[in-house]
């Protein structure tokens, strides 16, 4: 038994090594960075040790526009794009004829380039002194607009880089769920069709029960890539986040970095470390939840 316990763990020893050498390290060294006051980045040198530099990130109002607009981009993407993901899905399930065809469809969004999908999503949404652009042109069939989606008002950016996030994360939903719906096991349903039981009451206590552990796995990946986004709001507003408004906290750490108003690492640790315990708490709250639901 001793045997197989080494034997397991040298197995284990290179992924172990790796995960301390890039993602333990890497986390230990952002904390001490976080905790440096008045950190000099050309001299390798520092003030003091303290909580100075959270306390200037949770004052900082680019950091709290940044946080605000994270919140409402997971709040609002995560889930509906697992609701629509699971809707296409059980379509899709129930297609016989071309169903893969549809399946690839449905999954081109996902191997496209962010920014070229970026790129399109402005010349459907932006409005110039040429063009108002498609979805103004059809809102003015019905008599609204035009409304500048890219430069305008704070609810119009946050609809588009919403609908952009939807659109991009949707795909690997429906491909993961449509794996998933495909493996509940068919007896169960012809079971239920014996005893009469009505469609929508098989999907809830039949087909969600089945899938329920996919179900977590894709909210939880959900909620930690939603807290992660940037390159969707660059594809869409361009490098200046904060200019426009729709900073996130990742871009605000990049700024903080590289951008503009970057050589202070310090501040940008603590921005990540912040984001750090906020997708952790939210991480393990989503775990708690699902395995008590799934349990039931």
């Amino acid at each position: 038994m001793q045997s197989n316990s080494k034997k397991a763990w040298l197995y284990l020893l290179p992924s172990l090594v790796l995960l301390g050498a890039f993602l333990v390290y890497p986390l230990i060294d952002v904390f001490i960075y976080s905790l440096e006051e008045c950190y000099n980045f050309a001299s390798q040198t520092y003030e003091g040790v303290g909580a100075y530099n959270y306390l200037y990130v949770l004052h900082d109002p680019y950091f709290l526009q940044a946080v605000r607009n994270t919140f409402l981009l997971v709040i609002i993407t995560v889930p509906l794009s697992t609701g629509l993901a699971l809707l296409i899905s059980a379509g899709l399930a129930s297609i016989r004829p071309l169903r893969r065809l549809y399946q690839t469809i449905y999954f081109l969004p996902y191997v496209t380039n962010t920014l070229a999908v970026g790129l399109v999503f402005m010349v459907l949404f932006q409005k110039t002194e040429y063009t108002d652009g498609l979805v103004n042109l059809c809102l003015g069939l019905f008599g609204k607009g035009p409304i500048d989606f890219i430069n305008g008002p704070y609810w119009a950016k946050m609809f588009v880089l919403c609908f952009y996030t939807i659109w991009v994360v949707m795909p690997f939903k429906i491909l993961v769920l449509t794996g998933a719906l495909a493996s509940v096991n068919p007896d169960y349903y012809k079971a239920a069709r014996v005893d009469g039981t009505s469609r929508g009451r098989i999907f809830w206590r039949i087909t969600l029960p089945s899938i329920a552990p996919m179900l977590v796995y894709l909210v939880i990946t959900g909620f930690i890539g939603a807290f992660k986004a940037y390159s969707d709001a660059v594809a869409l507003f361009g490098a200046d986040l904060n200019a426009a408004g729709m900073n996130t906290i990742v871009g605000y750490v990049y700024d903080m970095l590289y951008g503009d108003s970057g050589g202070y690492p310090s501040y940008a640790s603590a921005a990540a470390m912040i984001l750090f315990v906020i997708v952790l708490t939210i991480t393990c709250i989503n775990l708690l939840v699902s395995r008590k639901s799934v349990g039931e």
